[in-house]
């Protein structure tokens, strides 16, 4: 699907009572959001609030819209009908360009823009000037000493001096994790992140997750996922998706169940709970 520009966009039209004045609780705040592509709609009727303490999991099978809605949610993308709020400010009244600056995305497709031969201490302090691939910048040592604090916390410290073109997968992806939030953003978006990794790595992962999600100073966070075992302790709330619609909403103890999963996957499941994991498989 080809990225949307801040001058490809739905008229905002005037003011409207869908304009809340309360948003200073809101990271995310979506009213009738629809966003369509020919004849396809890839979601439809989208109404969906992110608080300032809320870590968000968006479960759905392929093509169900969950990375459209991210990409929404980071500005990146513009809706066809309905209203979409970031950090306060509406989408199609807003400079997109300053407004991502306040927000973290880890995403593939940042992955794929960054050159083989940067170094993994480059791609994490480079975020600071919103650029891959580091030229004639300047950092001093408070910004490279965050790179390295985050880069430690996950679990790439030693990496530091390697190339990211000699990274495993999901080294990459804890890089572009540290990158995204190295500006101390204000929203945290992670499409996929435990895509393609092996049971280690995934299990690694997800740990270092549930230590960010227990953070009080961490920034609220939106993560998008397949798999129900990809979810982290720590995560509060769901947004299931099929079809460009929502199945369920709300706090993840209350949607996650078997009934739900089954009516957005399309076939009977049962869902397991041990501790504070989750796992998925269909019925017999």
């Amino acid at each position: 699907m080809a990225a949307v520009t801040s001058r490809t966009q739905a008229d905002p039209g005037p003011d409207t009572p869908d304009d809340p004045d309360d948003l200073d609780d809101l990271v995310l705040r979506f009213a009738g959001v629809g966003v369509r592509r020919g004849r396809a709609d890839l979601l439809k009727d989208i109404d969906w609030r992110v608080e300032l303490d809320e870590r968000w999991v968006v479960l759905g099978s392929n093509g169900a819209g969950k990375t459209t809605l991210l990409r929404l949610a980071g500005a990146e993308l513009h809706p066809s009908t309905g209203t979409v709020h970031v950090l306060g400010e509406r989408l199609g009244r807003v400079n997109v360009f300053e407004l991502r600056t306040r927000i973290g995305f880890a995403t593939a497709a940042i992955a794929n823009r960054v050159p083989a031969d940067e170094l993994v201490r480059d791609v994490v302090v480079s975020a600071g000037y919103a650029v891959l691939g580091r030229w004639r910048e300047e950092y001093d040592q408070l910004d490279t000493g965050r790179a390295e604090d985050l880069l430690k916390a996950m679990g790439v410290a030693a990496l530091a001096d390697r190339t990211f073109g000699t990274l495993s997968e999901g080294e990459r992806k804890r890089t572009l994790i540290a990158r995204a939030l190295m500006t101390d953003p204000e929203l945290l978006l992670l499409d996929e992140p435990a895509a393609g990794l092996d049971l280690g790595g995934r299990e690694d992962l997800v740990a270092r997750l549930t230590d960010l999600a227990m953070d009080p100073d961490a920034p609220a966070t939106v993560l998008v996922t397949h798999h129900v075992e990809e979810i982290p302790p720590g995560f509060t709330h769901l947004l299931l998706l099929a079809d460009g619609g929502v199945v369920a909403q709300g706090l993840i103890e209350d949607v996650l169940t078997g009934e739900n999963l089954s009516a957005a996957f399309g076939q009977p499941l049962e869902l397991d709970r041990s501790g504070d994991r989750y796992f998925a498989r269909r019925r017999a």
